[in-house]
C-alpha cells in the first residue's frame, strides 16, 4: 500500500532545504519518493493521505540505552505511582528496595520504549545485557545501535535533544528515496522551534513504514 504523508514543512535531513508542503511517499517499510505534496500528490491520487501539522523530519538518535533502560527504573502508572512517584528511578539507593528481577526490568523497558517512541526517537545506542530488556527493545521496533565514540549527555536522557546545539544533529538518517520509512512529525513550525519547544511535541513516529507512535 502506498500512504503519503504531508506536513507543513519538511526537513530531509541534516544541511537539506526546508520543503514547506512537502510530503514522503511510502511503499511498504521504505520511502518511495520525496518532494512536494501537491507533485507527489498529483502522480499517486490513489495513495492513502496522512496530513500532520508542523514539521517532518527523519526519526531521532538517543544515545546511552544501556543506562536509560537497565539502569533507570520507570514506574507502571497508575500502579505504582502512588508509591514510588511518577519519574524515573536510578542510582543504586533508589533501585535497591525495589527486587528487580528481569522480567521487571523489561516490563519497565517497554513502558521507557514507549515513552522513546513519543518523543520522535526511532533508534538508541548502548550495550545491552538483560536480554528482556533487548527483547522489550527490538519488539518496539527501535533501531539498537552498538555504542558509538559521540559523548552522550550526562546523564543520558530521553530527550533526544539534550546536549545538542541544533535538532539536527539529533536526527537518524536522510529522508530520500529507497531508504527506510522512519520519520517524526512535530507540532512546531521549524528546526528551531522545535529544538526550543522539545521532543515531546511529537504528533507522529513511523517506523518500517508503521504508525508506532500517534499522539491521541
Amino acid at each position: 500500500m502506498l500512504t503519503l504523508h504531508t506536513a507543513d514543512l519538511l526537513l530531509a535531513g541534516p544541511g537539506a532545504a526546508p520543503l514547506p508542503g512537502g510530503a514522503v511517499l511510502v511503499e511498504g517499510d521504505r520511502i518511495s519518493r520525496v518532494g512536494p505534496y501537491e507533485e507527489l500528490g498529483a502522480a499517486w491520487p490513489h495513495a492513502r493521505v496522512r496530513r500532520w501539522p508542523g514539521v517532518l523530519t527523519p526519526g531521532l538518535l538517543v544515545h546511552g540505552a544501556d543506562a536509560l533502560l537497565e539502569r533507570t527504573y520507570y514506574p507502571d502508572d497508575p500502579y505504582e505511582t502512588a508509591e514510588l512517584g511518577a519519574e524515573p528511578l536510578s542510582g543504586a539507593e533508589a533501585l535497591a528496595g525495589l527486587a528487580m528481577t528481569e522480567s521487571r526490568w523489561g516490563n519497565s523497558a517497554r513502558r521507557a520504549t514507549q515513552k522513546l517512541l513519543a518523543r520522535g526517537v526511532v533508534a538508541v545506542t548502548g550495550r545491552l545485557t538483560v536480554p528482556a530488556v533487548r527483547t522489550a527493545v527490538i519488539r518496539s521496533g527501535l533501531t539498537l545501535l552498538p555504542p558509538t565514540a559521540a559523548v552522550p549527555p550526562a546523564p543520558p536522557s530521553l530527550d533526544p535533544f539534550a546536549g545538542r546545539d541544533t535538532a539536527e544533529q539529533a536526527f537518524f538518517g536522510t529522508l530520500e528515496p529507497n531508504a527506510p520509512a522512519r520519520f517524526a512529525v512535530f507540532a512546531s513550525p521549524d528546526a528551531q522551534a522545535l529544538l526550543e519547544q522539545g521532543a515531546t511535541t511529537c504528533v507522529a513516529t513511523v517506523i518500517t513504514g508503521r504508525l508506532l507512535h500517534r499522539r491521541r
